[in-house]
């Protein structure tokens, strides 16, 4: 996507938008303890995360109504199957911003599915079907191969799947993964109608908030959007802290301990409209997001691919996709 919303851009050119606040966060309540490097869980596999978003890229565009979509959705839920979730589906018919009907698919699997005190991780799974920032106008009208926006996420949970079939979690609670779909088929940017613009965007995430499985609860969520970008670093995002603060905390003290500081500056970003305000404000599940900001990045604040055609494998770092994923780890693994 980004996954993308946006509590609009300078130029109103987007669903979602990053403040230019980059002020440090107060964290001085924390002892030098925390900052010691002291992971625990197994060893995430970049190698694998980036295997798993280039698999998702093979299928082509995965953008509302496609084959691609269509395949590819078969291949995430045999992938989770494989490593012992359960999974179910959540099938509606959702209306783009255009009136187009989309055939959507949310898909959520789950370790240990009888566990009564879970944790929810998320990410979007469709391709945006325009690449309506390129740099060329001429490509405004062609699907995007979305590596970082949309594969990278789903890539790194189903690599903490499959580490959890082989290395269970402690402490017995339960996982979701919770893929959305039909999150990036918001207003694009030549439409001269841009009211409103930010519920078009995140349908699947709406939807799901909306709709809960009968009785569902957890304790708190991190959706993951754009995940595998080169030179990415994740600052603290502004409505996770007013929705999550502490979870907020909880991931940045993780990615400390698990080595990966560096990606995870203790500085704000910006306010982002993403999949976890309706998981917020639908479902009331307190929800973070991680996604990166590129505060001297002229073509987008979310950085140079987001929405274009250099969306694609060879702007996919494993480094970063370990980060992410090791601090995610680190998170599960810490959990009481």
């Amino acid at each position: 996507m980004i996954s993308a919303a946006v509590v609009a851009l300078a130029a109103g050119l987007g669903w979602y938008g990053y403040s230019n606040s980059n002020k440090a966060v107060d964290e001085t309540e924390e002892t030098d303890e925390v900052e010691k490097v002291q992971p625990v869980g197994p060893q995430f596999n970049a190698d694998s995360a980036y295997a798993f978003t280039k698999a998702q890229c093979d299928f082509g565009p995965r953008d509302m109504n496609s084959k691609g979509h269509d395949e590819c959705e078969a291949w995430i839920i045999s992938k989770f199957k494989s490593y012992g979730c359960k999974v179910t589906t959540q099938k509606a018919d959702l209306k783009g911003y255009d009136g187009t009907i989309l055939k959507s698919t949310n898909i959520m699997a789950q370790y240990n599915p009888a566990a009564t005190t879970r944790i929810l991780l998320c990410a979007h799974w469709d391709s945006r079907p325009w690449a309506d920032n390129d740099p060329d106008s001429t490509n405004w009208h062609k699907p995007i191969l979305a590596a970082n926006d949309a594969a990278s996420g789903v890539a790194v949970m189903l690599e903490i799947a499959r580490q959890l079939k082989s290395t269970p979690l402690p402490s017995g609670f339960g996982v979701d993964f919770v893929c959305f779909d039909a999150e990036d088929w918001g207003t694009p940017q030549w439409e001269p109608n841009q009211d409103n613009e930010g519920d078009t965007w995140a349908l699947g995430a709406q939807y799901f908030a909306s709709n809960l499985p009968q009785g569902y609860e957890a304790r708190y969520g991190i959706l993951l959007d754009m995940v595998g970008g080169l030179n990415a670093k994740f600052y603290q995002e502004g409505m996770s802290k007013q929705f999550a603060p502490e979870i907020v905390k909880k991931v940045w003290k993780a990615a400390r301990q698990a080595g990966y500081g560096s990606f995870f500056p203790r500085q704000d970003g910006g306010m982002i409209t993403d999949d976890h305000i309706p998981v917020n404000k639908q479902a009331g599940i307190p929800t973070i997001d991680i996604i990166p900001y590129y505060p001297d990045c002229q073509q987008s604040s979310f950085g140079p691919t987001w929405h274009t055609l250099a969306d694609n494998m060879d702007n996919i770092d494993r480094n970063t996709l370990k980060a992410v994923g090791q601090t995610v780890i680190q998170v599960l693994f810490s959990e009481k």
